[in-house]
């Protein structure tokens, strides 16, 4: 990238953390590393409540040239914004989750009144010519309440899970209100192409947008170019952890307990949009097919608790412990578990180890924007002896990833199939599926997706273009609401 006098300020949940040292996931890499180079501020919530919340005092940390923001929020905002509308309503909805979304007025109303003060508590400390990038569904209406502030600087906007279809964000009774402010964004950006189909479709239907070439949406005279950005790792760095003496100790420690046996791994935050429960299925139909595989493979999960406040999260886990307590209790002899689940969370040095260790990885979300594990794992392999990677259709990883074994990870007979053939795989195609994609995954890193995006950003002038001063209204969607309401009017959704 260019460097350029343009300040960064980077808009996300939870901030850093800056330096990598083990433990910092993909966004966070990319974010550090531009900071890092270019200096800037990153703003989001302290991760802390207290009585004053969003209005209390801001938390200020300088690192060299990047300062780090912080505020709490009160225990109502917390709940409301994050527990409840995040991630009741928005989390599983996106991830196409209909069953299980959840949609009342009162977690709505405090989502959008934490966006509306996280704008108040930024604007003071944003210039004209910075470059602002928000991060992530915890934040769709922050563009819109920014520009009603008087801001109009470029903001850029990056979504990291996926984003449904029309017929299912539609049921999302703010749906217009979420996808208009949206489009306050210069820029919005998307994991993989079928991501920005569905946004760009929902608009030109519900909000009769217009659809141009390289990717601009037009409502009225306001433009907003949306594009895809798939996000990789520090390739290099994880590569260089599967190499330390932290990931060598849990190699040899993962060997140890395989006895010989051929390593099977999956690695995901406990959440039912991982598709664990069909993978485990999927592994019981590989012990039922092919009985040769008994005694000979063995299957470890890792699965750290996530949001373990929430039903559907809790519940997630009995079903889990429960499965792989029958598929033990049906397949083990004394001297054999084929499986093995672990509730806890490792360091990415330790991670690093484990993958290395594994004959097989199985990433296999029912869907996923991108899926950072498949990446990891094929970095951290022995190019002269790499595991094999099993890979869901429906992960974002599958566009760069295509010479994985693709899989549906609903059928358990696709799994148990590819997992077979996985253990049976020649060395010759071990290395060659390997290197395919071990050179998208060195090429397309967590700098080249940060970097791309902030030049996208920075060379888009469009959504600022007024011909009509009286068109005004229609260059701000987001304003609709309160134009309609002067009015006495009610909008619909």
């Amino acid at each position: 990238m260019t460097e350029s006098m343009n300040r960064l300020v980077f808009v996300s949940n939870r901030v850093g953390p800056l330096g990598d040292e083990g433990k910092a996931g993909g966004l966070a890499v990319g974010l550090a590393d531009a900071l890092r180079r270019r200096g800037g501020l990153w703003f989001g919530w302290s991760g802390e409540t207290s009585e004053e919340g969003l209005g209390g005092e801001l938390r200020s940390e300088t690192h060299d040239k990047t300062e780090l923001v912080t505020v709490d929020m009160t225990e109502e905002e917390a709940q409301g914004f994050y527990l409840h509308y995040a991630n009741r309503t928005l989390w599983p909805l996106l991830h196409y989750r209909l069953d299980i979304a959840e949609f009342d007025r009162d977690s709505d109303r405090t989502y959008r009144a934490v966006n509306h003060r996280f704008a108040q508590r930024l604007r003071p400390l944003l210039k004209d010519d910075d470059l602002v990038w928000v991060h992530d569904y915890h934040f769709f209406y922050l563009g819109a309440e920014l520009r009603e502030q008087g801001y109009t600087g470029r903001i850029g906007f990056f979504l990291h899970i996926p984003f449904c279809p029309p017929e299912i964000l539609g049921a999302l009774p703010a749906s217009l209100d979420l996808v208009s402010a949206m489009l306050a964004y210069d820029v919005v950006g998307f994991q993989t192409e079928t991501d920005r189909r569905n946004f760009v479709t929902y608009c030109v239907q519900e909000l009769e947008a217009e659809e141009l070439d390289d990717g601009l949406v037009r409502v009225g005279e306001r433009l907003t170019k949306t594009a895809t950005f798939p996000i990789g790792i520090d390739a290099e760095g994880f590569a260089e952890f599967a190499r330390s003496a932290e990931a060598q100790e849990h190699q040899a420690m993962v060997q140890g307990m395989a006895n010989g046996r051929a390593q099977i791994v999956g690695v995901d935050r406990m959440d039912y949009s991982k598709g664990i429960i069909q993978r485990f299925r999927g592994f019981e139909q590989l012990l039922e097919d092919y009985p040769e595989t008994h005694g000979q493979v063995r299957f470890l999960q890792v699965a750290p608790v996530s949001r373990g406040q929430l039903d559907a999260y809790a519940e997630l886990r009995v079903e889990l412990e429960q499965l792989a307590g029958n598929i033990n209790g049906r397949f083990a002899t004394l001297d054999w578990a084929p499986m093995q689940i672990l509730t806890r969370g490792f360091t990415r040095k330790a991670l690093a180890g484990i993958y290395r260790a594994s004959r097989v990885c199985m990433v296999t979300p029912l869907r996923d924007g991108m899926n950072l594990v498949a990446k990891e794992y094929v970095a951290a392999q022995d190019p002269e002896d790499p595991g094999v990677l099993i890979l869901s259709r429906f992960a974002g990883a599958k566009a760069e990833l295509g010479a994985a074994l693709i899989v549906n990870p609903y059928s358990s007979d696709d799994v148990s199939r590819a997992l077979h053939y996985a253990l049976t795989m020649p060395l010759d195609e071990r290395r060659r599926r390997h290197a395919l994609m071990a050179e998208k995954v060195f090429q397309n890193t967590a700098a080249r997706w940060c970097d791309g995006f902030l030049e996208t950003l920075k060379a888009f002038d469009g959504g600022r273009h007024v011909d009509n001063p009286d068109d005004a209204i229609l260059q701000k969607p987001w304003l609709w609401d309160k134009a309609l309401r002067l009015l006495g009017a009610v909008r619909p959704g």
